[in-house]
């Protein structure tokens, strides 16, 4: 995505992680997106900050996370998609931490058990990675198929390996 084709956000943080910078980015009342750095970039790099209480909270919420200290957020987001992707990330959204589900399974929920492509398209569009956990989604053997947020699939194994859940 290049910038002319961004939004340009109402609401904008960024912090530090172990797996790379992150960027927030909210309206008045929800978090709206999540990037992670991914080849030292993120989407709104050239704008300065410009927080609000979503996502000063959000922030705290992952530094806590990151540190071992949180194991679910409740601050609000606002995800829109297709009536098929929000039916998936709703789905994702009830994973706990350390809690795992496999792409055949998160499309048996989203009402759609043959569609595999369909559910890692969906999963690898998911606009709040972490906070909506993607991470959480494995192939039915465990293993890693894939990761579409920062660095691919190191992100996710770190993710992975922070909530204690096996993967191959």
């Amino acid at each position: 995505m290049n910038a002319s084709t961004l939004t340009l956000p109402d609401y904008l943080v960024r912090l530090d992680s172990p797996i790379g910078r992150l960027e927030l980015t909210a309206d008045d009342d929800a978090i709206l997106s999540l990037n992670i750095e991914g080849g030292g970039s993120l989407p709104h790099d050239a704008l300065p900050e410009n927080p609000n209480a979503v996502l000063t909270e959000a922030a705290r919420q992952l530094t806590e996370y990151f540190n071992g200290g949180r194991r679910e957020f409740d601050v609000p987001v606002k995800l829109v998609g297709t009536p098929f992707q929000l039916s998936v990330w709703q789905s994702l959204a009830t994973l706990g931490y350390g809690e795992y589900i496999s792409y055949g399974e998160l499309g048996a929920l989203a009402g759609r058990p043959a569609s595999g492509r369909a559910v890692g398209g969906a999963v690898g569009a998911n606009p709040i990675p972490i906070i909506v956990g993607c991470h959480r989604v494995l192939a039915s053997n465990q293993k890693i198929t894939g990761y579409s947020g920062g660095n691919g699939i190191p992100t996710k194994v770190w993710l992975l390996d922070h909530e204690s859940i096996v993967h191959l």
